[in-house]
Protein backbone atom coordinates (compact mmCIF):
# COMPACT_ATOMS: atom_id res chain seq x y z
CA UNK A 1 0.00 0.00 0.00
CA UNK A 2 1.47 3.32 -1.06
CA UNK A 3 1.50 6.33 1.18
CA UNK A 4 2.37 10.00 0.92
CA UNK A 5 3.21 12.63 3.51
CA UNK A 6 0.54 15.33 3.43
CA UNK A 7 1.39 18.55 5.23
CA UNK A 8 -1.55 20.82 6.02
CA UNK A 9 -1.47 24.32 4.59
CA UNK A 10 -0.25 26.83 7.15
CA UNK A 11 -2.70 29.71 6.69
CA UNK A 12 -6.01 27.88 7.28
CA UNK A 13 -4.60 25.80 10.16
CA UNK A 14 -3.21 28.89 11.89
CA UNK A 15 -6.57 30.62 11.62
CA UNK A 16 -8.31 27.54 13.04
CA UNK A 17 -5.88 27.44 15.97
CA UNK A 18 -6.75 31.05 16.74
CA UNK A 19 -10.38 30.08 17.25
CA UNK A 20 -10.07 27.24 19.76
CA UNK A 21 -12.15 29.21 22.24
CA UNK A 22 -9.82 30.97 24.63
CA UNK A 23 -10.81 34.22 26.22
CA UNK A 24 -8.12 36.62 27.40
CA UNK A 25 -8.25 35.27 30.97
CA UNK A 26 -7.89 31.59 30.09
CA UNK A 27 -5.19 32.41 27.51
CA UNK A 28 -3.00 34.27 30.01
CA UNK A 29 -3.53 31.50 32.60
CA UNK A 30 -2.40 28.91 30.05
CA UNK A 31 0.77 30.89 29.36
CA UNK A 32 1.50 31.05 33.08
CA UNK A 33 1.11 27.25 33.21
CA UNK A 34 4.10 26.99 30.89
CA UNK A 35 6.21 29.10 33.21
CA UNK A 36 5.13 27.05 36.24
CA UNK A 37 6.06 23.85 34.39
CA UNK A 38 9.47 25.44 33.74
CA UNK A 39 9.93 25.60 37.55
CA UNK A 40 9.47 29.37 37.65
CA UNK A 41 8.86 30.85 41.09
CA UNK A 42 8.55 34.45 39.93
CA UNK A 43 6.50 35.56 36.93
CA UNK A 44 6.05 39.19 35.85
CA UNK A 45 3.40 40.27 33.37
CA UNK A 46 3.49 43.63 31.61
CA UNK A 47 0.48 44.91 29.67
CA UNK A 48 1.43 47.97 27.59
CA UNK A 49 -1.26 50.02 25.82
CA UNK A 50 1.06 52.21 23.71
CA UNK A 51 -1.71 54.17 21.94
CA UNK A 52 -3.38 51.01 20.64
CA UNK A 53 -0.19 49.31 19.49
CA UNK A 54 -0.44 47.16 22.58
CA UNK A 55 1.70 44.29 23.79
CA UNK A 56 1.80 41.63 26.48
CA UNK A 57 5.09 40.53 27.99
CA UNK A 58 5.62 37.62 30.37
CA UNK A 59 8.99 37.20 32.09
CA UNK A 60 9.79 34.18 34.27
CA UNK A 61 12.79 32.86 36.17
CA UNK A 62 12.27 29.25 35.09
CA UNK A 63 14.88 26.81 33.79
CA UNK A 64 14.82 28.30 30.31
CA UNK A 65 15.25 26.56 26.94
CA UNK A 66 18.18 25.92 24.67
CA UNK A 67 17.92 26.15 20.88
CA UNK A 68 16.52 22.66 20.40
CA UNK A 69 14.05 22.93 23.29
CA UNK A 70 12.76 26.29 22.11
CA UNK A 71 12.28 24.97 18.58
CA UNK A 72 10.21 22.13 20.00
CA UNK A 73 8.20 24.50 22.22
CA UNK A 74 7.37 26.70 19.22
CA UNK A 75 6.28 23.74 17.09
CA UNK A 76 2.52 23.26 16.98
CA UNK A 77 1.50 20.02 18.71
CA UNK A 78 4.84 19.31 20.35
CA UNK A 79 3.41 16.90 22.96
CA UNK A 80 1.25 13.80 22.73
CA UNK A 81 -1.52 14.19 25.32
CA UNK A 82 -1.38 10.41 25.91
CA UNK A 83 2.21 10.58 27.16
CA UNK A 84 2.74 10.25 30.90
CA UNK A 85 3.17 13.63 32.55
CA UNK A 86 5.64 14.58 35.20
CA UNK A 87 4.19 14.97 38.68
CA UNK A 88 2.50 18.38 39.09
CA UNK A 89 2.93 19.20 35.37
CA UNK A 90 0.20 21.55 34.13
CA UNK A 91 0.71 21.25 30.35
CA UNK A 92 -0.92 18.53 28.32
CA UNK A 93 -1.10 19.02 24.55
CA UNK A 94 2.01 21.05 23.76
CA UNK A 95 -0.31 23.63 22.23
CA UNK A 96 -0.80 26.23 24.95
CA UNK A 97 2.12 28.55 24.20
CA UNK A 98 1.09 28.91 20.57
CA UNK A 99 -2.71 28.73 20.69
CA UNK A 100 -3.05 30.94 23.77
CA UNK A 101 -0.74 33.56 22.26
CA UNK A 102 -2.42 33.42 18.84
CA UNK A 103 -5.82 33.96 20.49
CA UNK A 104 -4.49 37.32 21.73
CA UNK A 105 -2.39 38.61 18.86
CA UNK A 106 -0.74 37.79 15.55
CA UNK A 107 2.91 37.82 16.60
CA UNK A 108 4.65 35.71 19.23
CA UNK A 109 8.30 36.23 20.10
CA UNK A 110 10.09 34.07 22.65
CA UNK A 111 13.54 34.78 24.07
CA UNK A 112 14.86 32.07 26.36
CA UNK A 113 18.06 31.90 28.36
CA UNK A 114 19.61 28.66 29.55
CA UNK A 115 23.05 28.36 31.11
CA UNK A 116 23.59 32.03 30.16
CA UNK A 117 23.00 31.34 26.45
CA UNK A 118 20.07 33.00 24.59
CA UNK A 119 17.81 31.37 22.01
CA UNK A 120 15.16 33.18 19.93
CA UNK A 121 12.13 32.20 17.86
CA UNK A 122 9.23 34.27 16.45
CA UNK A 123 5.93 33.45 14.79
CA UNK A 124 4.45 36.25 12.68
CA UNK A 125 1.03 35.11 11.48
CA UNK A 126 0.83 37.84 8.83
CA UNK A 127 3.98 36.42 7.26
CA UNK A 128 2.80 32.81 7.65
CA UNK A 129 -0.54 33.65 6.00
CA UNK A 130 1.15 35.57 3.19
CA UNK A 131 3.54 32.72 2.34
CA UNK A 132 1.11 29.94 3.40
CA UNK A 133 4.10 28.13 4.88
CA UNK A 134 5.17 27.21 8.42
CA UNK A 135 7.97 29.78 8.44
CA UNK A 136 9.43 30.54 11.88
CA UNK A 137 11.85 33.43 12.44
CA UNK A 138 15.08 32.72 14.31
CA UNK A 139 15.64 36.35 15.25
CA UNK A 140 13.66 39.25 16.69
CA UNK A 141 11.84 41.45 14.14
CA UNK A 142 13.44 44.89 13.84
CA UNK A 143 10.39 46.75 15.14
CA UNK A 144 10.39 44.86 18.48
CA UNK A 145 12.48 46.15 21.35
CA UNK A 146 13.26 43.66 24.09
CA UNK A 147 15.70 44.10 26.95
CA UNK A 148 17.43 40.76 27.47
CA UNK A 149 18.62 41.95 30.88
CA UNK A 150 15.05 41.56 32.13
CA UNK A 151 15.96 37.89 32.50
CA UNK A 152 17.91 38.02 35.73
CA UNK A 153 20.31 35.19 36.43
CA UNK A 154 21.49 32.44 34.12
CA UNK A 155 18.05 31.08 33.16
CA UNK A 156 14.62 32.40 32.29
CA UNK A 157 12.23 33.20 29.46
CA UNK A 158 10.48 36.20 27.91
CA UNK A 159 7.23 35.66 26.01
CA UNK A 160 6.26 38.75 24.00
CA UNK A 161 2.95 39.00 22.15
CA UNK A 162 2.02 41.97 19.99
CA UNK A 163 -0.21 42.84 17.02
CA UNK A 164 -3.01 42.26 19.54
CA UNK A 165 -5.93 42.23 17.13
CA UNK A 166 -8.01 39.87 19.28
CA UNK A 167 -7.15 41.50 22.62
CA UNK A 168 -7.25 45.20 21.77
CA UNK A 169 -8.31 45.56 18.11
CA UNK A 170 -4.87 46.20 16.56
CA UNK A 171 -5.11 46.67 12.79
CA UNK A 172 -8.88 47.17 12.86
CA UNK A 173 -11.24 50.10 13.13
CA UNK A 174 -12.18 49.01 16.64
CA UNK A 175 -9.08 49.66 18.71
CA UNK A 176 -10.19 49.72 22.32
CA UNK A 177 -9.53 52.77 24.44
CA UNK A 178 -7.01 52.84 27.27
CA UNK A 179 -9.67 52.55 29.98
CA UNK A 180 -11.17 49.43 28.42
CA UNK A 181 -7.72 47.94 27.92
CA UNK A 182 -6.80 48.22 31.58
CA UNK A 183 -10.27 47.10 32.68
CA UNK A 184 -9.52 43.85 30.85
CA UNK A 185 -6.17 43.69 32.62
CA UNK A 186 -7.93 44.13 35.96
CA UNK A 187 -10.32 41.26 35.19
CA UNK A 188 -7.37 39.08 34.21
CA UNK A 189 -5.70 39.88 37.53
CA UNK A 190 -8.76 38.81 39.53
CA UNK A 191 -9.03 35.62 37.49
CA UNK A 192 -5.38 34.72 38.05
CA UNK A 193 -5.69 35.43 41.77
CA UNK A 194 -8.43 32.80 41.87
CA UNK A 195 -7.00 30.19 39.48
CA UNK A 196 -3.53 30.12 41.07
CA UNK A 197 -4.57 30.90 44.64
CA UNK A 198 -3.12 27.68 46.07
CA UNK A 199 0.36 28.34 44.63
CA UNK A 200 0.17 31.98 45.74
CA UNK A 201 -0.96 31.06 49.27
CA UNK A 202 1.85 28.56 49.70
CA UNK A 203 4.44 31.04 48.35
CA UNK A 204 5.35 28.54 45.64
CA UNK A 205 4.68 31.27 43.09
CA UNK A 206 5.08 35.05 43.10
CA UNK A 207 3.03 36.66 40.36
CA UNK A 208 2.91 40.32 39.36
CA UNK A 209 1.08 42.44 36.79
CA UNK A 210 2.52 45.84 35.88
CA UNK A 211 4.58 45.85 39.09
CA UNK A 212 1.56 44.97 41.28
CA UNK A 213 1.94 41.72 43.20
CA UNK A 214 -1.12 39.47 43.06
CA UNK A 215 -2.85 38.34 46.24
CA UNK A 216 -4.60 34.95 46.38
CA UNK A 217 -8.40 34.86 46.35
CA UNK A 218 -9.56 31.76 48.20
CA UNK A 219 -13.11 30.80 47.16
CA UNK A 220 -13.65 28.81 50.36
CA UNK A 221 -12.79 31.54 52.89
CA UNK A 222 -10.66 28.99 54.71
CA UNK A 223 -9.12 31.69 56.87
CA UNK A 224 -12.56 32.66 58.23
CA UNK A 225 -13.60 30.93 61.47
CA UNK A 226 -17.22 31.33 60.36
CA UNK A 227 -16.75 29.10 57.29
CA UNK A 228 -17.81 25.47 57.70
CA UNK A 229 -15.48 22.85 56.22
CA UNK A 230 -17.15 19.51 55.70
CA UNK A 231 -15.69 16.04 55.84
CA UNK A 232 -12.92 15.38 53.31
CA UNK A 233 -13.76 12.41 51.12
CA UNK A 234 -11.45 10.33 48.93
CA UNK A 235 -13.07 8.87 45.82
CA UNK A 236 -11.49 6.32 43.49
CA UNK A 237 -11.57 6.81 39.73
CA UNK A 238 -9.95 3.98 37.78
CA UNK A 239 -7.36 3.59 40.52
CA UNK A 240 -6.72 7.34 40.71
CA UNK A 241 -7.67 9.35 43.77
CA UNK A 242 -10.10 12.26 43.69
CA UNK A 243 -10.19 14.35 46.86
CA UNK A 244 -13.44 16.16 47.69
CA UNK A 245 -13.61 18.91 50.32
CA UNK A 246 -17.02 20.60 50.82
CA UNK A 247 -17.37 24.11 52.22
CA UNK A 248 -20.43 26.05 53.36
CA UNK A 249 -19.89 29.79 53.70
CA UNK A 250 -21.52 31.88 56.46
CA UNK A 251 -24.82 33.70 55.97
CA UNK A 252 -24.34 36.95 53.96
CA UNK A 253 -25.60 38.95 56.95
CA UNK A 254 -22.41 38.05 58.83
CA UNK A 255 -20.29 40.05 56.35
CA UNK A 256 -19.83 43.78 56.06
CA UNK A 257 -20.37 45.27 52.61
CA UNK A 258 -16.72 45.06 51.53
CA UNK A 259 -16.31 41.49 52.80
CA UNK A 260 -19.51 40.38 51.08
CA UNK A 261 -18.42 41.85 47.73
CA UNK A 262 -14.99 40.21 47.96
CA UNK A 263 -16.41 36.83 49.01
CA UNK A 264 -18.73 36.93 46.00
CA UNK A 265 -15.78 36.52 43.64
CA UNK A 266 -15.57 37.55 40.02
CA UNK A 267 -19.01 36.18 39.08
CA UNK A 268 -20.98 37.10 42.20
CA UNK A 269 -22.46 34.95 44.94
CA UNK A 270 -25.12 33.16 42.93
CA UNK A 271 -22.82 32.15 40.08
CA UNK A 272 -19.88 31.19 42.29
CA UNK A 273 -21.76 28.29 43.93
CA UNK A 274 -21.04 24.74 42.86
CA UNK A 275 -18.06 22.51 42.23
CA UNK A 276 -14.51 23.88 42.02
CA UNK A 277 -12.39 21.45 40.02
CA UNK A 278 -8.62 21.54 40.61
CA UNK A 279 -5.90 19.82 38.64
CA UNK A 280 -2.48 19.81 40.31
CA UNK A 281 -3.51 22.69 42.64
CA UNK A 282 -4.59 24.76 39.64
CA UNK A 283 -8.28 25.67 39.31
CA UNK A 284 -9.65 24.57 35.93
CA UNK A 285 -13.44 24.91 36.39
CA UNK A 286 -15.55 26.71 38.98
CA UNK A 287 -19.06 27.78 39.91
CA UNK A 288 -20.84 24.93 38.12
CA UNK A 289 -23.20 22.14 39.25
CA UNK A 290 -22.63 20.34 35.91
CA UNK A 291 -26.36 19.85 35.38
CA UNK A 292 -26.86 17.98 38.67
CA UNK A 293 -28.62 20.89 40.40
CA UNK A 294 -29.89 24.35 39.48
CA UNK A 295 -28.18 27.51 40.70
CA UNK A 296 -30.45 29.07 43.28
CA UNK A 297 -30.18 31.70 45.97
CA UNK A 298 -30.53 29.34 48.92
CA UNK A 299 -27.64 27.16 47.69
CA UNK A 300 -25.20 29.98 47.05
CA UNK A 301 -23.19 29.26 50.20
CA UNK A 302 -21.96 25.89 48.90
CA UNK A 303 -18.56 25.60 47.21
CA UNK A 304 -17.14 22.10 46.85
CA UNK A 305 -13.44 21.59 46.10
CA UNK A 306 -12.60 18.60 43.89
CA UNK A 307 -8.91 17.73 43.31
CA UNK A 308 -7.54 15.38 40.66
CA UNK A 309 -4.05 14.77 39.23
CA UNK A 310 -2.88 15.05 35.64
CA UNK A 311 -2.99 11.25 35.40
CA UNK A 312 -6.78 11.50 35.25
CA UNK A 313 -6.94 14.03 32.36
CA UNK A 314 -8.58 11.51 30.06
CA UNK A 315 -11.32 10.62 32.54
CA UNK A 316 -12.12 14.29 33.14
CA UNK A 317 -11.97 15.10 29.38
CA UNK A 318 -9.74 18.12 30.02
CA UNK A 319 -9.74 20.44 27.00
CA UNK A 320 -6.82 22.23 25.34
CA UNK A 321 -7.56 25.47 27.22
CA UNK A 322 -7.55 23.64 30.57
CA UNK A 323 -10.72 25.51 31.51
CA UNK A 324 -13.38 22.90 30.73
CA UNK A 325 -13.90 19.44 32.20
CA UNK A 326 -16.65 16.83 32.32
CA UNK A 327 -17.46 14.95 35.53
CA UNK A 328 -16.67 11.24 35.02
CA UNK A 329 -19.71 9.00 35.23
CA UNK A 330 -18.01 6.72 37.78
CA UNK A 331 -17.99 9.44 40.47
CA UNK A 332 -20.99 11.52 39.41
CA UNK A 333 -23.39 9.79 41.82
CA UNK A 334 -21.02 10.26 44.76
CA UNK A 335 -20.51 13.94 43.99
CA UNK A 336 -24.26 14.43 43.63
CA UNK A 337 -24.87 12.89 47.07
CA UNK A 338 -22.18 15.06 48.68
CA UNK A 339 -23.55 18.20 47.05
CA UNK A 340 -27.13 17.37 48.06
CA UNK A 341 -26.15 17.11 51.72
CA UNK A 342 -24.28 20.41 51.82
CA UNK A 343 -26.90 22.23 49.76
CA UNK A 344 -29.34 21.20 52.50
CA UNK A 345 -27.10 22.87 55.10
CA UNK A 346 -26.96 26.00 52.94
CA UNK A 347 -30.77 26.03 52.75
CA UNK A 348 -31.04 25.95 56.53
CA UNK A 349 -28.49 28.73 56.94
CA UNK A 350 -30.06 30.96 54.28
CA UNK A 351 -33.69 30.44 55.30
CA UNK A 352 -33.41 30.18 59.05
CA UNK A 353 -30.11 31.85 59.94
CA UNK A 354 -28.89 28.58 61.44
CA UNK A 355 -25.23 27.95 61.78
CA UNK A 356 -23.21 24.81 61.10
CA UNK A 357 -20.84 23.72 63.83
CA UNK A 358 -17.41 22.24 63.22
CA UNK A 359 -18.76 18.86 64.28
CA UNK A 360 -21.34 19.05 61.53
CA UNK A 361 -24.32 19.57 63.82
CA UNK A 362 -26.76 22.25 62.75
CA UNK A 363 -28.15 24.58 65.39
CA UNK A 364 -31.63 25.96 64.81
CA UNK A 365 -32.89 29.17 66.29
CA UNK A 366 -35.98 28.65 68.46
CA UNK A 367 -37.82 31.56 66.79
CA UNK A 368 -37.70 30.14 63.26
CA UNK A 369 -41.24 29.80 61.94
CA UNK A 370 -40.31 27.22 59.28
CA UNK A 371 -37.98 24.22 59.31
CA UNK A 372 -36.66 21.95 56.55
CA UNK A 373 -37.59 18.31 57.16
CA UNK A 374 -35.62 15.91 55.01
CA UNK A 375 -34.85 12.24 54.52
CA UNK A 376 -33.02 10.38 51.76
CA UNK A 377 -35.83 10.78 49.24
CA UNK A 378 -37.84 13.86 50.03
CA UNK A 379 -37.54 17.32 51.58
CA UNK A 380 -40.43 19.39 52.90
CA UNK A 381 -40.82 22.66 54.74
CA UNK A 382 -42.78 22.30 57.97
CA UNK A 383 -43.89 24.80 60.58
CA UNK A 384 -41.93 24.99 63.81
CA UNK A 385 -44.49 23.54 66.18
CA UNK A 386 -42.28 24.42 69.16
CA UNK A 387 -42.32 28.14 68.44
CA UNK A 388 -43.01 29.89 71.79
CA UNK A 389 -45.83 32.02 70.38
CA UNK A 390 -47.62 28.96 68.98
CA UNK A 391 -47.19 26.88 72.13
CA UNK A 392 -48.54 29.77 74.20
CA UNK A 393 -51.65 29.99 71.98
CA UNK A 394 -52.32 26.25 71.96
CA UNK A 395 -52.04 25.78 75.70
CA UNK A 396 -54.99 28.15 76.21
CA UNK A 397 -57.30 26.31 73.79
CA UNK A 398 -59.63 23.41 74.47
CA UNK A 399 -58.94 20.12 72.71
CA UNK A 400 -61.53 20.59 69.96
CA UNK A 401 -60.26 24.01 68.88
CA UNK A 402 -56.66 22.83 69.25
CA UNK A 403 -57.31 19.97 66.78
CA UNK A 404 -58.76 22.40 64.22
CA UNK A 405 -55.81 24.81 64.61
CA UNK A 406 -53.34 21.96 64.12
CA UNK A 407 -55.28 20.78 61.07
CA UNK A 408 -55.15 24.25 59.56
CA UNK A 409 -51.40 24.48 60.26
CA UNK A 410 -50.98 21.15 58.47
CA UNK A 411 -52.87 22.54 55.47
CA UNK A 412 -50.58 25.61 55.48
CA UNK A 413 -47.54 23.32 55.39
CA UNK A 414 -48.92 21.24 52.53
CA UNK A 415 -49.97 24.33 50.61
CA UNK A 416 -46.71 26.26 50.97
CA UNK A 417 -45.45 27.35 47.52
CA UNK A 418 -42.12 25.59 47.94
CA UNK A 419 -43.79 22.25 48.73
CA UNK A 420 -46.27 22.61 45.87
CA UNK A 421 -43.79 23.69 43.20
CA UNK A 422 -41.58 20.60 43.20
CA UNK A 423 -41.50 19.71 39.52
CA UNK A 424 -39.62 16.41 39.72
CA UNK A 425 -42.68 14.47 40.86
CA UNK A 426 -45.53 16.46 39.30
CA UNK A 427 -45.76 14.42 36.09
CA UNK A 428 -48.46 11.77 36.30
CA UNK A 429 -47.14 8.24 35.93
CA UNK A 430 -48.51 5.89 33.30
CA UNK A 431 -48.68 3.11 35.87
CA UNK A 432 -49.97 3.92 39.36
CA UNK A 433 -47.80 2.53 42.14
CA UNK A 434 -48.52 3.30 45.80
CA UNK A 435 -46.36 1.90 48.56
CA UNK A 436 -47.60 1.19 52.08
CA UNK A 437 -46.12 4.40 53.52
CA UNK A 438 -47.95 6.54 50.95
CA UNK A 439 -51.19 4.67 51.63
CA UNK A 440 -50.76 5.10 55.39
CA UNK A 441 -50.19 8.84 55.00
CA UNK A 442 -53.32 9.21 52.84
CA UNK A 443 -55.42 7.34 55.41
CA UNK A 444 -54.06 9.33 58.38
CA UNK A 445 -54.49 12.71 56.69
CA UNK A 446 -58.02 11.95 55.50
CA UNK A 447 -58.89 10.64 58.95
CA UNK A 448 -57.79 13.89 60.60
CA UNK A 449 -60.01 15.93 58.30
CA UNK A 450 -63.03 13.64 58.61
CA UNK A 451 -62.81 13.56 62.41
CA UNK A 452 -62.27 17.31 62.72
CA UNK A 453 -65.92 18.07 62.16
CA UNK A 454 -65.15 20.39 59.24
CA UNK A 455 -67.63 20.09 56.39
CA UNK A 456 -65.58 19.05 53.36
CA UNK A 457 -66.33 16.78 50.43
CA UNK A 458 -64.52 13.62 49.36
CA UNK A 459 -63.35 15.37 46.20
CA UNK A 460 -61.86 18.22 48.23
CA UNK A 461 -60.05 15.83 50.56
CA UNK A 462 -58.64 13.87 47.63
CA UNK A 463 -57.57 17.00 45.78
CA UNK A 464 -55.72 18.40 48.81
CA UNK A 465 -53.88 15.08 49.24
CA UNK A 466 -52.93 15.03 45.54
CA UNK A 467 -51.14 18.36 46.05
CA UNK A 468 -48.99 17.00 48.86
CA UNK A 469 -45.30 16.69 47.97
CA UNK A 470 -44.69 13.09 46.94
CA UNK A 471 -48.31 12.44 45.86
CA UNK A 472 -48.48 14.65 42.75
CA UNK A 473 -47.84 11.67 40.47
CA UNK A 474 -50.87 9.74 41.79
CA UNK A 475 -54.20 10.14 40.02
CA UNK A 476 -56.94 11.72 42.14
CA UNK A 477 -59.35 8.83 41.53
CA UNK A 478 -56.78 6.45 43.03
CA UNK A 479 -56.62 8.60 46.17
CA UNK A 480 -60.42 8.80 46.23
CA UNK A 481 -60.70 5.00 46.22
CA UNK A 482 -58.36 4.67 49.20
CA UNK A 483 -60.09 7.41 51.20
CA UNK A 484 -63.54 6.03 50.41
CA UNK A 485 -62.61 2.44 51.30
CA UNK A 486 -60.38 2.99 54.31
CA UNK A 487 -61.69 6.17 55.96
CA UNK A 488 -65.19 7.22 55.02
CA UNK A 489 -66.94 3.98 54.21
CA UNK A 490 -69.44 4.63 57.01
CA UNK A 491 -69.55 8.40 56.61
CA UNK A 492 -72.10 9.99 54.29
CA UNK A 493 -70.86 12.91 52.14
Amino acid sequence: MGEIITQPLAAPVIQALRSIGYNSQTAIADLIDNSVDAKATKISLCFSYNEGNSSIKIIDNGIGMDEKELQTAMTVGSKDPRDKRESKELGRFGMGLKTASFSLGKRLTVVSKKASKFSIRCWDLDYVSKENEWLLYKSIPVDIELDFDEIQGDNGTIVFIDKLDRFSGYGTNNIIKSGSFFSKVNRIQKYLEMVFHVLLEENILFLGINDNMLSPWNPFLESSPRCYEGEVQHLQLNGKEVVVTPYVLPHPATFNKKEHREAGGIKGWRDQQGFYIYRENRLVSYGDWFGLFPRDAISELVRIKVDFTNEADEEWKLDVKKSTVTIPEDIKEALEAIAKYYRHISHEIMLYRTRASRSGEKVKGSLNTWELQSDDNISNYVLNRNHPVLTNILKNLDDGVKRKVNLYLKLIELGSPNNLLKTESMVKQDRQTIDENQKKTIIEYAGIIVNSGVEISLDQISESISLMNGFESIEIHTIQDIVKKEVVASVKF
